[in-house]
């Protein structure tokens, strides 16, 4: 490993706030209808008050046919009416602020729903003026696809228009197709999108599907992806050269922080593929920059061992530009809860090491009180992923179920009919039960969170990987004249860890050992993490 990673930057508030994800339709429910909505967060405010988050990006809320969860959207400028009204919308942003928490919205500029007017007058004929706001082709000479390209949700990403003759480009739902971002005026269609949110006080927004914004002006073919077999979901056996994470793409987001950059002190980060150096393109340069980062989401695609994420957050960690700042999300609402990856007892040592790594802190509602994957019946599913590509598990519905408040048979989301099932276990996993326990994993998150507030090793911009063996995986932070050092055990037995000078317990992941001195060899329980105040 390297001997530490550094970064510039000043003291921006998404640098050091924990930004938690909500998840509209399964947040809190108040006219029974068993889908969340805007008077249904604003009603929960207090308990995102109470943990201690800075932000909430709250995923889409737009006018939708909820085709694909919101992320089909039919009105840039509008809320839908299942989740309230714009008088709904501005009174919770009133009420945010008054609490301190930043608001961060989604915004979906890769594509949009079918049935959005743009979508319409572009359809309406070839020279329609809005023809070339979406992405449109001639057939092949067979009259088939114009090439091989493959949706995310299966099948070609091409679809026939019989009125025009021409095809029209989905990378996503049939029903989400693209726009055409090599088009100016859609360029500052979707900035003036940014602007209507940031005057009305939004702080930010989350950029969905940032690495498809442009596909290959030659349209070229994608080749196979050479280690793909038949347990490879049929969406995934190309290696996306032409369609996926294209240079111009980043002009594309460019464009869009302009915009964002009119306003002080706004957030624009997105989903874009980190996991090779090509995370360094969507930072831009100094001079042109342009997301402030992508979402990285490595602690939950890396295998749950010290050695395989020791690795994963130094390749990370080196390939963050100077001038870029890191992040971690340990959730979202395309993932898999991390409680039911690694399991309740890791979860906590999960928490930890989110909490204390250098950059900007994400999690997922629902992972604070360690909710877990639900398995949902087949008569019960929603997610078109796993109707259209089925037999490989691709349903996001087991991370969307609804949020757990108390021990009802509803949980204390909906007096209706859920939209998804509640799951299992509501008698523990629930806020409720957890505010009563101190040393619950709720009381975990909350202690971390106010940690890396107080802690100025937290905020710093520092990390030095230290060698350690067997399960134990730690790291040291110092700033502003302190010292913190983290060690954690990932493994299920007890385990000891050279701890090289003298320290004192700040947290144990365990909740019971603050205060207590350590010197020598450090002793772990197992499933145990410690936070240390060094010297």
């Amino acid at each position: 490993m390297s001997s530490g990673y550094r970064y510039e930057g000043g003291p921006e508030w998404w640098r050091h706030a924990v930004i938690c994800q909500v998840y509209p339709q399964s947040y809190q429910d108040t006219d029974g209808d068993g889908m969340g909505d805007l008077p249904g967060i604003l009603s929960r405010l207090g308990h995102l008050s109470w943990l201690g988050v800075g932000a909430v990006w709250l995923s889409p809320v737009y006018p939708s046919p909820m085709v694909d969860g919101g992320y089909d959207v039919s009105d840039y400028t509008g809320i839908d009416p299942r989740f309230g009204t714009m008088e709904d919308f501005d009174r919770l942003l009133s009420a945010m602020r008054e609490a301190g928490i930043r608001l961060i919205l989604d915004c979906v500029p890769n594509h949009s729903s079918d049935r959005h007017p743009w979508f319409a007058e572009s359809r309406a004929s070839r020279g329609n003026p809005r023809r070339d706001w979406y992405v449109w082709a001639d057939p092949a000479r067979d009259g088939g696809p114009p090439n091989n390209w493959l949706s995310r949700f299966g099948g070609s990403a091409w679809k026939l228009d019989e009125g025009t003759g021409q095809y029209y480009y989905h990378a996503f739902h049939e029903a989400q197709p693209d726009l055409n971002w090599r088009n100016p005026a859609v360029r500052e269609a979707m900035a003036e999108v940014l602007r209507f949110w940031l005057r009305r006080g939004a702080d930010g927004f989350r950029l969905d599907a940032t690495g498809v914004l442009i596909e290959d002006a030659l349209l070229r073919d994608d080749p196979p992806k050479p280690d793909a077999g038949d347990s490879t979901p049929p969406p995934e056996r190309q290696k996306r050269v032409f369609t996926d994470s294209r240079p111009e793409a980043i002009d594309c987001i460019v464009g869009l922080r302009e915009a964002l950059d009119e306003f002080p002190e706004r957030l624009l980060m997105g989903e874009a593929d980190v996991s090779t150096d090509r995370a360094t393109r969507f930072y831009g340069g100094r001079d042109r920059p342009a997301l402030h980062f992508p979402l990285n989401f490595r602690l939950l695609d890396t295998p749950w061992d010290a050695r395989s994420l020791a690795a994963a957050i130094d390749e990370y960690l080196n390939i963050v530009p100077p001038h870029g700042w890191p992040c971690w999300a340990l959730g979202g609402h395309d993932k898999r809860r991390i409680a039911g990856c690694v399991g309740p007892a890791q979860a906590r040592v999960a928490a930890m090491l989110h909490m204390t790594l250098p950059g900007t802190a994400i999690f997922y509602a629902g992972d604070e009180i360690g909710m877990p994957n639900v398995e949902i019946p087949a008569d019960r599913g929603q997610d078109p992923f796993e109707k259209l590509v089925p037999g490989y598990d691709l349903s996001r519905d087991p991370e969307r179920t609804p949020m757990r408040w108390d021990s009802g048979p509803k949980a204390g989301f909906t007096t209706g009919e859920p939209w998804l099932p509640i799951g299992p276990d509501v008698e523990t996993v629930n806020v409720a039960t957890q505010r009563d326990d101190p040393r619950s994993i709720l009381a975990l998150y909350r202690a971390l969170i106010a940690l890396r507030r107080e802690r100025t090793a937290l905020r710093g911009n520092g990390c030095e990987p230290l060698r350690s063996e067997g399960d134990v995986l730690a790291f040291r932070r110092r700033a502003g004249g302190q010292g913190v050092l983290v060690a954690l055990n990932l493994g299920a037995e007890a385990a000891s860890f050279s701890l090289g000078d003298r320290g004192r317990v700040l947290l144990s992941t365990h909740l019971d050992r603050a205060g207590e001195a350590c010197s020598g060899a450090l002793q772990l329980r197992p499933d145990e993490g410690l936070v240390l105040a060094l010297g």
